[in-house]
């Protein structure tokens, strides 16, 4: 935390003026450049590290399934037999979905009318983690046992793979075919697809919890089991910086969000806390808590106040917060204070923000999909159809399609209506 929050107040404008960003509007540019400096990275043999074996997998316990008479859905996709645990568009046209489970399946499927394109064979465990890279040739489909499989999409045949043991999340780069992933020994991945050239970025010996690679495409922050947060330099691959002890969390960071200029970063963890920070200093801006949850005086209500979800507005200093008692907090970046409190009967599992307006979405444990006007804290609507949790959810470009992920074995594709558009 800030020795006096007063003088450290947040500036935006002086923030950005100390980091040189990377015109990310020349897209076309952006992504020559970092696939050539990606050319350069000095990856290292990937040696045995992929035999770590199975993972240990207590399972995913879905609550109860819950009776839902009102379905607001346009299609349902209904291929799992066990609960969908995550889902991703493909970016360029957003018309293809990809959907993994507890039933050890992906499919990459059609949001237009459910068509299967092809199935991701081969998994030996929950598919936790699937995506589709930058420039949506290829998807990737992996598992908790650490199996990591990728496809490329035009002719539905897999031209990649690797086992890294226990894996806890995987993302692609933002302009090339590089991915990153954090396993559970602390040690992150990056490899080239599908030479498969690798490099390892060692951290400490508990798990890589969380991680975001930031929008100039040549740093990443990975979020760790014991409260640390590191910066490491994706070419160099060495840590520019490390916070932990008071500036760090108190627990496991849950998830990381950064800004669109990649100037600011901000982390949840399952210690009740979101802290803010300059992604060039590493110095931590300030700190919030839910700090008005009702009783906290038992380790069960300690745990129910964990941060499941950050992320940043991007036309208003705003961020917002889901803790899993029910509450989606709004912040003000400017002020560091609290703006609104917008309660749910139920833990929020995942947040997105719209890309051009201050509305955010939220989708919870009673399996609802609510919309938020940030400026307000008023509930605009709320779309229903699961009868369990929602998992996961995605939002299309212009927000007007909502994917989800839920504990019913299903995936719902959402139309959603807004008066002001």
């Amino acid at each position: 935390m800030m020795d006096n929050p007063e003088e450290d107040s947040l500036n935006l404008h002086e923030d950005e003026e100390i980091i040189e960003v990377i015109d990310l509007n020349d897209t076309e540019q952006t992504a020559e450049d970092l696939a050539e400096e990606l050319e350069d990275v000095d990856f290292s043999e990937a040696g045995n590290a992929g035999n770590a074996g199975n993972a240990d997998d207590d399972g995913w316990e879905a609550e109860d399934e819950m009776e839902s008479e009102q379905d607001d859905s346009e299609l349902t996709f209904s291929k799992h037999t066990g609960s969908v645990f995550c889902v991703s568009l493909d970016p360029v046209s957003n018309s293809l979905a990809v959907t993994g489970g507890e039933d050890d399946r992906a499919f990459v499927w059609s949001v237009s009318d459910g068509d299967v394109l092809f199935e991701c064979t081969g998994h030996k465990d929950s598919v936790t983690c699937a995506a589709f890279s930058c420039d949506s040739k290829l998807v990737v489909s992996a598992d908790m046992s650490g199996l990591i499989k990728v496809w490329k999409v035009e002719n539905k045949e897999e031209i990649w793979s690797f086992e890294v043991g226990d894996l806890e999340w995987l993302e692609w780069h933002p302009c090339a075919p590089v991915l990153l992933a954090g396993a559970a020994d602390g040690n992150v991945w990056m490899w080239k697809i599908p030479s498969g050239e690798c490099k390892t970025f060692q951290g400490p010996s508990c798990q890589a919890t969380s991680g975001k690679i930031l929008p100039d495409g040549k740093r990443a922050i990975v979020g760790y089991e014991d409260g640390s947060l590191r910066l490491w330099d994706l070419k160099q691959g060495n840590a520019v910086y490390v916070i932990k002890g008071h500036d760090g969390h108190q627990g496991a960071l849950t998830s990381i969000a950064c800004n669109k200029e990649g100037t600011l970063a901000l982390t949840g963890s399952v210690d009740g806390q979101a802290k803010l920070f300059n992604t060039s200093t590493g110095k931590v801006l300030c700190s919030w808590s839910n700090e008005n949850s009702e009783a906290k005086d038992s380790m069960q209500e300690q745990d129910s106040n964990s941060v499941e979800s950050v992320g940043f507005c991007n036309v208003l200093p705003l961020v917002a917060v889901a803790y899993l008692d029910g509450t989606l907090a709004i912040y003000d970046m400017n002020s560091q204070s609290l703006r609104h409190r917008c309660k749910h009967e139920v833990g929020v599992v995942h947040l997105q923000w719209e890309e051009a307006s201050a509305v955010v979405y939220t989708c919870n444990l009673a399996g609802v999909v609510t919309l938020w006007d940030a400026r307000s804290g008023v509930m605009m609507s709320e779309y229903r159809g699961h009868s369990a949790e929602i998992l996961d959810f995605v939002l299309n470009r212009d927000a007007s399609v909502a994917v989800t992920a839920g504990g019913d074995h299903q995936a719902k594709v959402f139309c959603l209506q807004r008066p002001d558009r």
